[in-house]
């Protein structure tokens, strides 16, 4: 039950995924999280470390959508200016959102990978589509609202039972 909560990666974070090795495997397009995954759930605007990461992105070819569970004035705010395209109250893992964001892209489930920091929404999501799934730990769990915090708690116990039957190593994270 608890393996459809496996990432297919874990990165330190977004900041380690290595887009030629992406781009060598046919990946053109990355679904990603915003809070906590991009940028504090707090912080209102991409750092410029961030900006600069998404330029090396967009520079490579790689197409980039923003979906979120966050109401439409936090991911409208932070994505327009960025000129990414978003899905606000995404509802993950729903399926919904993330065939939307397929469409957004104009690619196929098998050209993207889905990044977030979350098992029981990003992760989950995606491994229930088929979908390669890259796990990065929170950025500033301190600042997660109470639904996160639920999450957070039931991703804990999924993780005493994955270590259990041997699926999670400590020393995976890159």
């Amino acid at each position: 039950m608890f393996e459809r909560l496996l990432p297919n990666l874990r990165l330190n974070s977004v900041y380690d995924l290595d887009i030629e090795a992406l781009a060598r495997q046919g990946i053109k397009g990355i679904i990603t999280d915003l809070d906590n995954t991009l940028v504090g759930a707090k912080e209102p605007l991409a750092t410029p470390r961030l900006v600069e990461w998404l330029n090396k992105l967009r520079e490579r070819g790689f197409k980039v959508v923003i979906v979120s569970n966050n109401n439409e004035t936090r991911v409208s705010r932070f994505a327009n200016p960025l000129g990414i395209p978003y899905i606000h109250a995404a509802r993950k893992p729903a399926n919904r959102a993330f065939h939307r964001a397929f469409e957004l892209l104009a690619l196929s489930p098998e050209q993207v990978v889905i990044m977030g920091d979350q098992m029981l929404t990003d992760v989950l999501g995606g491994n229930r589509l088929g979908v390669y799934t890259i796990l990065v730990p929170p950025i500033s769990p301190r600042d997660e609202g109470i639904m996160t915090r639920v999450n957070r708690f039931i991703e804990r116990i999924a993780l005493t039972r994955l270590r259990k039957n041997g699926l999670w190593h400590e020393e995976e994270t890159k």
